[in-house]
């Protein structure tokens, strides 16, 4: 059965509020050359609505009727990067403009180049890969939420606009595109997106999509866990890691991601580490905010704080020694959240150190102290004290020795 595309509204200049001034100069430069050259280009995303909230876009993506190859033969300063989901990427320096071209359903699409592109795991519906190529009307309806499914013209300087994307904005609504069991079905970082940009942009998800992140969830189950270390950092270092953990506990996607987080947290003495959890957002939050520099790390030794304490705990009952049940609970806790989230040996190392100062920090004579002044993690590990401390507490205490 034919789908039935809906049908553009064009806003003209006059009747929307973006500016080319506010639109990097290289981006507008493969927008020309691509029209220049014949073809459709259009910039699309979230570049295109973070401008029309008046916010300065993080990047710049173009959609275009030419092929990955098409753009790489255009754009020497190109190449194609992507096996699931192809695509170009053109280089001006350290700015990058990525260049997707037009998608569509294995049904609806004429390229013949586009036969076998597009696989659907029969087991958990998710696309395995994506390089199904269409025109503009096919490729809207293939994007996730209608505030992205806007398309500027840099040519005429309007804006395409399929799904009513524009509605929705200047009603603070985020409305899924589709089915949205069978959206996040192909694809359950969606949920993480959704969650994401509701939060970043004060946007409301429609009911229907959102009634069913709950029961979803396990979806993400699916996705690789080095992605899901990738969308973990867009999620906490944007400045509204705080208000972003409470929806994903809310809605049952950090128990997807943090299982050994959430187990120690329904425990009902687990007051003290919910603070703990909630100071380190809000600190995160506050440093982004004033630009300076933050390492997942300290967040994820944060997060799993407490599995590490309790592990270590019980492998000392056992009558391991302190050193060495520290060693094989931090050791066991990272293993085990490995599958979930793949967090990097770089920072896991990190977090080790962090959670080794701890006890280290408590040593407070002679040359150990020093050693311990000295320590490269020495900084981080005195944060992580600082907002460990309950109010007269011994840490309490302790970090004002430190100070």
């Amino acid at each position: 059965m034919t789908t039935a595309y809906p049908t553009a509204t064009i806003i003209p200049k006059s009747a929307h509020s973006i500016h080319q001034k506010n639109i990097s100069q290289n981006a507008l430069k493969v927008l020309k050359q691509l029209t220049h050259a014949g073809y459709e280009a259009y910039l699309v995303g979230g570049g295109v609505r973070d401008l029309l909230l008046g916010l300065i876009p993080k990047d710049f993506d173009v959609s275009t009727n030419a092929s990955p190859e098409q753009v790489r033969n255009l754009f020497k300063n190109s190449r194609i990067i992507g096996r699931r989901f192809k695509i170009a990427h053109v280089f001006f320096g350290r700015e990058i403009i990525e260049v997707a071209t037009f998608r569509a359903d294995q049904a609806e699409s004429d390229d013949p180049l586009s036969i076998h592109k597009h696989n659907v795991s029969e087991e958990t519906g998710m696309i395995t890969r994506d390089n199904v190529y269409g025109t503009i009307d096919q490729d809207a309806i293939r994007r996730d939420f209608t505030v992205n499914a806007l398309y500027y013209n840099a040519s005429n300087e309007t804006i395409v606009d399929f799904l009513d994307g524009i509605k929705a904005l200047k009603n603070r609504e985020m409305n899924l595109i589709g089915d949205a069991a069978t959206r996040y079905r192909e694809d359950p970082v969606r949920m993480l997106r959704a969650v994401r940009l509701a939060t970043k942009l004060q946007l409301n998800i429609e009911k229907k999509s959102l009634d069913l992140i709950p029961e979803m969830a396990h979806l993400l189950g699916h996705i690789s866990s080095a992605r899901l270390w990738e969308e973990s950092l867009k999620l906490f270092l944007a400045g509204q890691a705080q208000k972003t953990w409470e929806r994903l506990v809310e809605l049952k996607l950090a128990e997807a991601l943090f299982p050994l987080t959430i187990k120690s947290l329904e425990h009902a003495d687990s007051s003290d580490f919910n603070d703990f959890i909630q100071a380190a957002l809000q600190s995160t939050d506050l440093r982004i905010q004033q630009a300076k520099p933050v390492t997942p790390a300290f967040l994820f030794a944060v997060l799993l704080w407490e599995p590490v304490q309790t592990k270590q705990a019980s492998l000392e009952a056992k009558g391991t020694h302190p050193s060495d049940a520290f060693f094989h609970a931090s050791s066991h806790i990272l293993s085990a959240q490995h599958p979930f989230i793949a967090i990097p040996k770089r920072f896991t190392q990190i977090m080790r150190e962090i959670w080794q100062l701890q006890p280290a920090l408590e040593k407070r004579l002679g040359k150990r102290a020093q050693r311990v002044f000295e320590h490269p993690r020495f900084r981080a590990a005195y944060d992580f004290l600082v907002l460990r401390a309950k109010p007269n507490s011994p840490e309490e205490r302790l970090a004002e020795w430190w100070t």
